[in-house]
């Protein structure tokens, strides 16, 4: 019976060391859905965000000191998307119908004609059009967080949480712990149809309509001198917005022959 000791204390010491690595991981999990349950009541609250049926964004966004312009954005429920951007004189437009089809005027690439988004195009304006952001209802939507560290973001105390999305594309996000809004976000974006490291910054935070929006993202992808900067000026929500404004675009007229040349490249916005 001696002999048997040894194996019986192995067992014990297993069973307690896969016990506390399924309590770390519980503890972990559920830390991640107290940083986002908080940041959802930082935000307005989950009655107050699901309460907007339309957005409307309108303000300036740049690429560059050479590549700068207006720009709107309206979405509707469920996941419509109307976006329009002007630079250099020129128009680029972008819409999705909120069920399968999305389109794409883009003078930038030389051809005058509305194009059908392609099915990754369609596949990933999800994250545009859905403007609740991918931690509400994130369960329902594929998504899976993890509570990663608290690291210190633009002289901030800050949670970090890792999402991985129902595609298996990985993304990390800063919150702020004092007020538990959004400071920071990184992943990789399509630039060149290469992934590139980005990280995007949110300032200037403001409440509009109960719900507090940042007035100012700032984005660089790393390791290149590529950047973008939104600047809104007004965020109105629960306006009327018709169903056919998220179909197909008409091509605006062209632009005057006196027009300045637009940029070599215009990555996509945020």
């Amino acid at each position: 019976m001696q002999s048997c000791r040894p194996l019986n204390f192995m067992v014990r010491k297993l069973i307690t060391f896969a016990a506390f690595l399924f309590l770390t991981a519980s503890l972990q999990a559920q830390t991640a859905d107290e940083i986002v349950a908080q940041y959802i009541e930082a935000r307005g609250g989950l009655a107050k965000i699901k309460s907007v049926k339309t957005e409307c964004v309108t303000g300036t966004i740049s690429f560059g000191a050479d590549a700068a312009g207006p720009f709107l954005v309206e979405r509707k429920r469920p996941l419509m998307m109307h976006m329009e951007i002007h630079i250099n004189g020129q128009l680029l437009i972008r819409t999705y119908d909120g069920k399968s089809s999305g389109w794409t005027y883009n003078p930038f690439t030389g051809n005058p004609n509305v194009q059908p988004m392609s099915a990754d195009e369609v596949r990933n304006i999800f994250d545009e059009a859905d403007f609740d952001g991918p931690f509400v209802d994130y369960k329902a939507k594929g998504n899976q967080i993890e509570f990663v560290d608290k690291e210190e973001i633009l002289g901030k105390a800050a949670y970090k949480v890792k999402l991985t999305n129902k595609s298996g594309d990985v993304s990390n996000f800063y919150f702020d712990a004092a007020s538990h809004l959004l400071l920071k976000w990184e992943g990789d974006r399509k630039l060149a149809d290469k992934n590139v490291p980005w990280e995007t910054f949110f300032h200037d935070y403001r409440e509009q309509n109960g719900l507090k929006y940042p007035f100012l993202i700032e984005s660089d992808a790393l390791g290149t001198n590529q950047t973008q900067k939104i600047t809104a000026d007004k965020i109105e929500v629960n306006i009327p917005i018709e169903d056919s404004h998220f179909g197909k675009p008409n091509p605006p007229a062209p632009p005057p022959s006196d027009a300045p040349a637009p940029p070599a490249e215009l990555p996509k916005p945020n």
